[in-house]
């Protein structure tokens, strides 16, 4: 097989990187930040039970809130089933997804690329590696300069030993406590965004303090903060002071669980925001002149919330979501922002 060329920084100045290839990202249309396509987020304890089938939709709610805990709901390996949920966006007039099944989550890049073909959805893949508790248990010798490396490649290279470049650095995984390992991963990623010129996105733990925890080390680390999303605000901020403060720092902010509609959150005792309550808090953020700092999503990592098991898919954004923000005054203009100005900037090499 002929072998990958390594990019330039100059050649990917000024362009996006799908799963195909470079992009002017002017192409990439209204984008999803943050979400799965083929994906194994079931514990690595428990991977050797079998997923075939997918799980049982009479089990939706216990699915949905945690009551059950099935590999066949955590675990999606079908490309067929991905291509047939990712034209959904592209027939409700999305245009990009950003796909972060990255190390310990067990990425296919070829399937991505397949994916892609045949539901016509641009995909920008992600890099790095997930928390602690998923990642291979060789990383605990590696150094910074070693993830920084794997990553920089991943990106002008080819990633999981393919020839298909990721686009986004992230989502690198944090679990509480933050641990070491997690730690010079992420030192690492900065690196690789300083060198390769991508955005960073990045999964914090499942404690309210830990996204500002994360804004203090990225400034040490020397992050480009602008050009730096922090995920999984809806599950981890929830009071004002916080997230203001957050905000100011200049980190993109991420709303990414948008179609979890039940308080019931599995992985942490907290209350969920449904989807209403993400737009009110979006909108405090937007009237504070934070409006080039919001992307949003779904982070579909679940079998039974695709269409296919009667769960609102990744066109839910486009066909609920925006028509609410629009029914709540929302702007075109902010819309835009939030949808594919924002993005743009983020996916676009500087």
């Amino acid at each position: 097989m002929e072998m990958n060329m390594r990019l330039s920084r100059n050649e990917m100045r000024g362009k996006a990187q799908t799963v195909l290839g470079l992009v002017d990202p002017a192409t990439l249309g209204q984008t999803l930040m943050h979400e799965h396509l083929i994906w194994d987020v079931t514990r690595p304890s428990r991977r050797d039970a079998s997923t075939k089938g997918g799980p049982d939709p009479h089990d939706y709610w216990k699915l949905m809130t945690g009551g059950i805990a099935d590999p066949r709901n955590t675990t999606q390996r079908d490309r067929g089933l991905a291509a047939r949920e990712a034209a959904r966006i592209v027939e409700a007039g999305g245009g990009t997804i950003v796909e972060l099944t990255i190390g310990g989550l067990v990425p296919d890049p070829e399937g991505l690329v397949e994916v892609s073909r045949e539901s016509g959805a641009q995909i920008v893949m992600g890099c790095g590696h997930y928390v602690n508790d998923y990642q291979d248990l060789d990383n605990s010798q590696r150094t910074i300069d070693s993830f920084a490396q794997e990553m920089i490649d991943q990106v002008q290279l080819g990633a999981w030993g393919t020839q298909i470049r990721a686009g986004i650095v992230g989502e690198i995984g944090c679990q509480w406590p933050w641990t070491d390992l997690e730690k010079r991963v992420l030192a690492a990623a900065v690196v690789a965004q300083r060198e390769t010129g991508a955005a960073l996105t990045i999964h914090p733990a499942r404690h309210q303090d830990h996204p500002w925890i994360l804004v203090e080390f990225l400034k040490e680390q020397g992050a480009d903060l602008p050009r730096t999303i922090i995920d999984h605000i809806d599950r981890t901020i929830f009071d004002d002071d916080r997230l203001f403060c957050l905000a100011d720092s200049g980190v993109v902010l991420e709303w990414d669980l948008f179609g979890q509609e039940n308080t019931y959150y599995a992985h942490a005792d907290i209350d969920m925001p449904n989807d209403g309550m993400r737009i009110q808090t979006i909108r405090r953020l937007i009237d504070r002149g934070h409006l080039r700092q919001i992307v949003i999503s779904h982070d579909i990592c679940h079998v039974i919330r695709l269409a296919e098991f009667g769960g609102h898919g990744y066109a839910h954004i486009q066909q609920k979501v925006l028509p609410l923000m629009r029914k709540r005054g929302y702007s075109d203009d902010e819309i835009n922002a939030i949808m594919i100005d924002n993005p743009r900037r983020l996916l676009t090499f500087v």
